[in-house]
């Protein structure tokens, strides 16, 4: 009677393996969709994050040059000697400005020195095709003067065709065409 008692105890006594198969692969479901969701999360958290860098650069820059004829001085190097980058803006060496994506910003004078460029590169398709269709104002009264993805066609205010402002949801996808992270963004503004 002792040795039935121990057979009936030993065949309680544990997980089989096709149990822990089981939770291991649910453990495996579970964290596949942790990371994806964590990995959206962290895409949405750098657009919007972007989306404030360049709203605040263009602030910045504007409320430096309020007094100048020009923008002729509105280039990258002056821009960060004039410490009006963020520092989340800036490269560990504090020589380059970077955006949450890990690409270059750029500053450069606008058409005539009448205006100043932004540049953000770096962008994967989906990332350049959110940021693109984002709003960047109601009309040319924001100081916005036009908007170009990877150096193509420079949309403004009233533009024909293609090439208007706000941009459209078909242009954006047509020039966001880089599948890697070789996509870029220009803001023109006044």
């Amino acid at each position: 009677m002792l040795e039935a008692n121990k057979v009936k105890f030993s065949e309680q006594s544990g997980r089989s393996m096709v149990e822990m198969l089981g939770v291991l692969a649910i453990i495996g479901v579970l964290s596949v969709g942790g990371i994806s969701g964590y990995s959206k999360a962290m895409a949405k958290y750098k657009i919007n994050q972007c989306l404030d860098q360049i709203s605040t650069l263009i602030v910045n820059i504007r409320s430096v040059f309020v007094n100048q004829t020009s923008f002729a001085d509105a280039t990258t190097a002056n821009i960060i000697a004039l410490g009006i980058p963020t520092g989340d803006m800036l490269n560990a060496a504090g020589t380059a400005m970077v955006n949450p994506f890990n690409g270059a910003i750029t500053i450069t004078p606008g058409t005539g020195n009448a205006s100043f460029k932004v540049t953000y590169a770096g962008f994967d398709k989906n990332t350049c095709q959110s940021i693109a269709l984002a709003d960047w104002g109601a009309a040319a009264s924001s100081g916005l003067i036009s908007l170009q993805i990877n150096n193509k066609t420079a949309h403004t205010w009233g533009g024909k065709d293609n090439a208007s402002l706000p941009l459209s949801i078909a242009s954006a996808a047509s020039e966001c065409d880089q599948e890697t992270n070789a996509n870029s963004i220009t803001w023109e503004y006044r």
